[in-house]
């Protein structure tokens, strides 16, 4: 799906999908052993894009409380870097 195809859809839908691809980071990052098939978007730098452009697509008094920008750029930070 494209940016412009998922910022066609309606709030819920967008909500929903930000929803699953906060899940989708939480598990990469614990449970799936940090393989990118893991992810919605199928690669970390692509799915923390989305994820901003996302967020970014609600007005301000409708942007979700369970999910801030901060804590999209943390997963960023943890998803890109290296693995010791």
């Amino acid at each position: 799906m494209t940016k412009e195809e998922v910022l066609q859809h309606d709030k819920k839908f967008r909500y929903m999908l930000l929803s699953r691809m906060q899940s989708d980071c939480e598990y990469y990052l614990n449970y799936g052993n940090r393989n990118p098939k893991r992810l919605w978007a199928g690669d970390e730098q692509r799915q923390i894009e989305y994820m901003i452009l996302l967020h970014d697509s609600f007005k301000e008094d409708e942007k979700p409380q369970w999910l801030t920008m901060d804590e999209i750029i943390d997963y960023q930070k943890r998803m890109l870097e290296p693995v010791a």
